[in-house]
């Protein structure tokens, strides 16, 4: 992908042909190599890192003139520091093993054209003052770019290097997910999780894809596409492998006969109905050690108009026992107020939101200040509730 960005854009490519060592990781483009001085007026060796704005395949630089710098405090050549250049000094993870001391911010009088200006602009402030000391050094090493890291996506996650969120996301990145269940929950649960770096989601759903399933669910199918009712794991698999890389699709009921099809995943999240086979699945679970979601919906059509509660029930090694003392249904269907199979996208797409985020708290993404394993939100009163904290 790497270099694929790199013969597409004319920026980066010029920096390549004019001997300039570059890398791309994640969104970010490390010009290696540069040389500079330090405070005791040695010459060494940095990286200059800056985020990437992209078109697909294609930079586009959208004037920004942040860079950040991996190495010592640059200086002049009699080793006073360079503060003319340099925002602030903190130690900064970028994500994709990318590190930074320092962030720069200079711009010049009409701003950069292009990442090549901008790169080459910044290297020679560094280097300039390494050429007095060292006659000739530059930052043209004429290095031949490496292809990069192996990305699950199909292209580039320039949000993540955008937010500065980047070594956050690569917490998910070991992550190998189950979604048992492709309803309105499952589904939008899936263009979720798809949008973060897992190295598998695998997808479990025998049924196939009609056209109310269209109205609670994300994207929107075309209605050729309705006409082949397509199995739902084909269907979801086919639209959200233009995004990621590792959607894999099982078109069965998850059974007492198939249960050794979830060994290997670390996290799943169940999106369907009570009955003993959600205890078969529960008890799988439990026994490899794997974390879970259970999510619900009970809505109910009184006076006119719907009022409900959803629910988003989680399951870690650390606490289980809440699990068997009633916060999920067992018995064919949920019990009482999750007993209707009322469904709309707009709550299906927030009980999914509610999980994913109970997932990323899980694994450290978000703060996660009440360890609540149990949370219920009910429409009438917009109230959100937390129970079962650790």
């Amino acid at each position: 992908m790497s270099l694929k960005l790199i013969n597409h854009s004319t920026d980066l490519k010029r920096l390549c042909d004019e001997g300039y060592f570059i890398q791309i990781q994640g969104a970010l483009l490390l010009l290696r190599e540069v040389p500079y001085v330090n405070a005791q007026r040695q010459v060494k060796i940095g990286t200059l890192i800056s985020p990437l704005n992209l078109a697909g395949d294609v930079t586009q630089y959208a004037g920004d003139h942040v860079a950040y710098f991996d190495g010592e405090f640059p200086c002049n050549a009699d080793g006073t520091q360079i503060h003319q250049i340099v925002n602030s000094s903190n130690h900064v993870n970028l994500g994709h093993g990318v590190t930074a001391k320092y962030t720069f911010s200079s711009k010049p009088p009409n701003g950069y054209t292009d990442y090549h200006h901008k790169m080459t602009t910044y290297a020679a402030i560094l280097s300039a003052p390494a050429a007095v000391l060292q006659p000739g050094v530059n930052a043209r090493t004429f290095r031949v770019p490496d292809e990069g890291e192996e990305s699950v996506f199909n292209y580039i996650d320039t949000a993540s290097g955008r937010a500065g969120i980047g070594a956050l996301t690569q917490r998910l990145a070991t992550e190998e997910v189950a979604l048992i269940g492709l309803g309105g929950t499952g589904s939008y649960l899936l263009d979720l999780v798809a949008k973060t770096p897992v190295r598998k989601i695998h997808l479990f759903d025998p049924d196939r894809f009609f056209q109310h399933n269209a109205f609670r669910a994300p994207s929107a199918p075309s209605i050729e596409e309705l006409r082949e009712a397509p199995l739902k794991v084909d269907y979801w698999a086919g639209v959200y492998s233009k995004m990621h890389r590792g959607i894999v699709p099982h078109a069965v009921a998850i059974s007492d006969d198939n249960l050794h099809l979830l060994e290997g995943v670390s996290f799943v999240f169940i999106c369907i109905d009570g009955g003993a086979v959600k205890r078969r699945i529960i008890q799988k679970l439990e026994a490899l050690g794997v974390s879970f979601i259970d999510v619900g919906m009970g809505l109910e059509l009184v006076d006119g108009s719907l009022g409900g509660i959803l629910r988003v029930t989680a399951s870690t090694p650390d606490k289980r026992e809440h699990i068997h003392q009633g916060r999920i249904s067992f018995e064919g269907g949920e019990d009482n107020v999750y007993a209707s199979n009322i469904q709309v996208a707009d709550l299906s797409a927030l009980n999914a939101t509610l999980a994913v985020i109970k997932w990323k708290k899980i694994r450290g993404f978000y703060r996660d200040l009440e360890r609540e394993h149990h949370c219920m939100y009910t429409t009438d009163g917009n109230l959100l509730t937390n129970s079962e904290c650790s």
